[in-house]
């Protein structure tokens, strides 16, 4: 490690002395392409050689250096999404050369100035897209992986986003889904695939998030003698106007929607943030509405006061009430407490949907998505259209989920109460069940305007030890 540190900064300093010896005014033109003045490129060069940017080619030399090395072995689509790893963290890397020579931009000047990041994860995602591969649970732990690299939007505590470390460790969690599927079908079949499970875990974890934590714990830092922020020059004919700048890691451009909900990038979100407009409608607290002063501190409490609480919308200890669209592929609706109206109308196949802390609520979602979960909810209805990938409930109690149209996976864990109503073209979707109770599904009658028939899934086994082998099966009741 010191012996290649040691060969960077020679090959720094001397850069810097054929830099100088070229003159003030002379143009020196470098490898990476363009044109400098000596002065700029010397600024580039000591950029180049700052600490923080050794540390990170050294993060891409060893940790995605052994991804490379175990997708080789590999070949094929988990080849070419690593290959588009390496270049998403070669990309970030140049930004954060060029984030230590610029001015911090403002949002909109944000979404241009990451826009080559963002075209290459888009290109990872549209892997992930079409006919279902063999490989798929590579390419989508690769591809939604990349939203860790988003760390680098992070503007401050009043941004929207989580801090950096802990961006990244929640970005990992999206990815480890389908890079445990990976570990797990090829545990005993083919130790290169599970190399590379490995070895991708370990570039964000504890390899990335270890970074950051050493150099940019509390997000970037720009340089405020720098120039402006400005997008990289389009690749094209020479005159050509530039491309506008693109929301921040999102596929398409916040548009405004009929509905309710409106689907937002980042960029959108950092600017609701930064207008003010926030805590526009909080009133100020008087002396006289202050507990200590009130002159009817008794025990007692009103009817009039019980209705007034009734009536107020809940709001959950855990957090705040969220239904947003993160990162343009992921919609989270958390802390919702008694909310009848949740709809989701703008959504493509491409993104996924995480419900958490939810109760009393009904969700609609009016659309096909990649992927459905909810998580420690109670008293929740989910009523969805299609879904590609698998619809999974998780820590709950007393749920209702209805299919308008089809799923392949179902997948019920460590819940207590489900009611699940399938129609007629989702009878074919696979029930799994772990450690749950309760659990029954409706099914359409023969007739079309038959009842729906009620089936209870079984939560007892009977397990008998027959010629050297356990068979299990459900225990039957009857009686009179």
């Amino acid at each position: 490690m010191e012996e290649s540190l040691i060969k960077r900064l020679e090959a720094a300093v001397t850069r810097l002395e054929g830099i100088s010896s070229t003159g003030g005014g002379g143009v020196t033109t470098l490898s990476r392409g363009g044109d400098f003045s000596a002065a700029g490129a010397g600024t580039d060069a000591a950029a180049s050689s700052d600490p923080s940017i050794l540390a990170y080619e050294d993060l891409i030399s060893q940790c995605v250096g052994r991804a490379l090395s175990a997708a080789e072995k590999i070949g094929g689509p988990v080849l070419d999404v690593t290959k588009i790893v390496a270049e998403a963290f070669a990309t970030q890397k140049d930004l954060l050369v060029r984030i230590k020579q610029t001015q911090k931009p403002d949002m909109a000047g944000l979404a241009g100035f990451l826009k080559p990041l963002n075209d290459v994860t888009m290109k990872a995602d549209a892997m992930t897209q079409g006919r279902r591969s063999d490989f798929f649970n590579h390419l989508k732990a690769a591809s939604d992986s990349l939203s860790a690299l988003a760390w680098i939007a992070f503007t401050g505590k009043d941004c929207g986003m989580s801090m950096p470390i802990a961006h990244v460790e929640e970005s990992w969690q999206m990815a480890e889904f389908y890079n445990n599927k990976v570990l797990v079908e090829y545990r005993n079949k083919d130790a290169n695939h599970v190399e590379w499970a490995k070895a991708l875990k370990e570039l964000y974890l504890p390899g990335l998030r270890d970074y950051v934590k050493s150099h940019y714990a509390l997000g970037p830092i720009w340089n405020a003698s720098g120039k402006p922020a400005s997008a990289p020059p389009a690749k094209g004919p020479p005159g050509a106007p530039a491309p506008p700048p693109a929301p921040v890691f999102s596929s398409e451009s916040s548009k405004p929607s009929s509905s309710s909900n409106q689907k937002q990038g980042m960029s959108a979100v950092f600017q609701q943030l930064s207008s003010g407009a926030v805590t526009s409608g909080l009133r100020k607290v008087t002396d006289d509405m202050k507990t200590k002063n009130r002159a009817d501190r008794s025990g007692a409490v009103s009817s009039i006061e019980k209705e007034t609480r009734a009536t107020k919308p809940a709001f959950s200890k855990t957090g705040p009430p969220k239904l947003e669209l993160q990162m343009g592929r992921k919609w989270a609706v958390e802390n919702q407490i008694g909310k009848k109206d949740l709809i989701i109308s703008d959504c493509d196949a491409r993104q996924s949907v995480y419900v958490f802390g939810c109760k009393d609520s009904v969700l609609q979602i009016q659309g096909k998505v990649n992927n459905i979960t909810i998580d420690k909810c109670t008293k929740m209805g989910v009523v969805f259209t299609d879904v590609v990938a698998a619809f999974e409930i998780v820590n709950c109690t007393n749920v209702e989920v209805q299919c308008q149209g089809s799923a392949p996976t179902v997948s019920v864990d460590n819940t207590t109460g489900c009611q699940l109503y399938l129609n007629q073209d989702s009878l074919e979707t696979a029930i799994t069940t772990a450690k749950s109770s309760e659990i029954n599904v409706m099914v359409p009658g023969t007739s079309p305007d038959g009842d729906w028939v009620e089936h209870a899934l079984p939560q007892q086994y009977n397990h008998v030890f027959t010629e050297g082998k356990f068979e299990t099966t459900p225990v039957s009741h009857s009686g009179a």
